[in-house]
């Protein structure tokens, strides 16, 4: 008789606003503070790599200077003593004052390596960022589901007790004709008068529980929803994944990638480099011309190479320290693997544990059902008393609503169950 009821207050909300779990987390992902962090991550990453791909660009420098020198070479001395009359003469001394105004200009022409390999370091950070903003979204399912299930079991319970509310007030209006022709007492209408009171008070309390938990989803989707929303139960298949592929356990690959892409970079530095370089000055003396006293414009070109042959063993200590991270990384890893299936597992227990409790839900109702039919015609032929007929209503709405409360549970461990797994909905 209740879920005939029911099945009257369910098509009733059908024209209501249904809200989905997977809705939910999308709202919670695009409202969520940390949803802008990606784009600044792709900022800052963007813009580091422009500045290293500038490192293949020219260095352009000004410089300047004034050098007095106390000591210069004096020619005209050691020329004095040729047989050369009025050599010494012509022969001014060498200026003490220097004077240069340069540009410098350096260009690489050979890195090893380097630029390239601080690139792909850059890109492994990048990577690592955005998937540990996506692994924080992520732990904010947790909080969702817990919500969204608690306002989804208030919604079925309301629906059972105003299925209810309609089948007391069905039978109140009966024994009212039944105390009008004398057949029952007064007191017999008092009973359910009274389940009547008992149950809007259930009611109320159920839509102020209901309405905070709203208020409390809406907060952390970030998005309005209205009080007479409907939830819907998540469908899922009944067959649940074994593998893992949480965006923790991405994020351990990840940080091995970093260290591959340190590795590149520690070998890129041992590597030659080559380099060509330029000088445009305007001094006195003009570049190294010191027998020219007087301000004139010069320049200087060249090449080089550089390789550094021996660092005291740090490339190779880097290389150790890089080896011990990873080894870590391993560690944790394997241990977090652990854990989650533990909680599979755990989880996996009371998946079935919950199907075998629905399973016997489903009886139970059945039986109380026929319980409730024979109590009600045993109330019309004056067997048992309303109290009686009550108790009976009453266990099979406790029924329903264990069922309920078995079946949502049943529904919230799948999705913890997937959320561990990393899987989608």
């Amino acid at each position: 008789m209740i879920f005939a009821l029911l099945l009257s207050v369910s098509s009733a909300l059908e024209s209501q606003e249904i809200l989905t779990l997977k809705q939910c987390y999308e709202m919670a992902d695009a409202a969520s503070a940390l949803a802008s962090e990606k784009e600044h991550h792709s900022g800052i990453w963007e813009l580091r790599d422009r500045n290293l791909a500038k490192g293949w660009l020219p260095t352009i420098d000004a410089g300047g200077s004034f050098v007095y020198n106390s000591e210069v070479i004096d020619i005209s001395n050691s020329l004095g003593s040729l047989p050369i009359p009025g050599i010494a003469e012509a022969i001014e001394p060498l200026p003490h004052e220097q004077y240069k105004l340069t540009i410098d200009i350096n260009q690489v022409i050979y890195d090893g390596g380097s630029i390239r390999g601080a690139r792909e370091l850059e890109m492994a950070n990048l990577r690592i960022n955005e998937k540990q903003t996506e692994a924080d979204m992520y732990n904010l399912r947790g909080q969702i589901n817990n919500c969204y299930f608690n306002i989804l079991l208030l919604q079925q319970q309301k629906k059972l007790l105003t299925s209810y509310l309609l089948l007391v007030e069905k039978r109140i209006t009966s024994m009212q004709s039944a105390f009008d022709n004398g057949m029952i007492l007064q007191s017999d209408i008092d009973i359910m008068l009274t389940e009547k009171i008992r149950l809007r008070q259930q009611m109320e309390e159920n839509e102020i529980k209901r309405a905070s938990l709203i208020r409390l989803l809406a907060d952390l989707t970030g998005s309005e929803i209205s009080d007479d929303a409907s939830l819907k139960i998540p469908d899922l298949f009944e067959g649940l994944p074994a593998d893992i592929k949480r965006p923790e356990m991405e994020l351990f690959d990840l940080r091995k990638e970093q260290l591959d892409a340190g590795m590149k970079l520690i070998n890129s530095k041992r590597m030659p480099k080559a380099f060509g370089f330029a000088t445009l000055g305007y001094g006195n003396p003009p570049g190294n011309n010191f027998f020219r006293d007087e301000f004139a414009p010069f320049y200087i070109v060249g090449g080089g190479v550089k390789w550094n042959i021996f660092d005291w063993n740090k490339a190779k200590n880097e290389k150790q320290i890089m080896a011990l991270q990873e080894t870590l990384i391993d560690s944790r890893k394997e241990d977090m693997n652990d854990n989650l299936k533990r909680l599979l597992e755990t989880k996996n227990s009371e998946i079935l544990s919950l199907t075998s409790l629905l399973s016997a839900d489903e009886e139970l109702i059945a039986l109380r059902k026929k319980i409730t039919a024979s109590a009600e015609s045993q109330y019309e032929n004056g067997m048992i008393t309303a109290t009686e007929l009550l108790h009976e209503i009453n266990s099979e709405k406790q029924a329903a609503i264990s069922y309920e409360i078995h079946k949502t549970g049943l529904a919230l461990a799948k999705v913890e169950y997937l959320n561990i797994c990393g899987k989608e909905l």
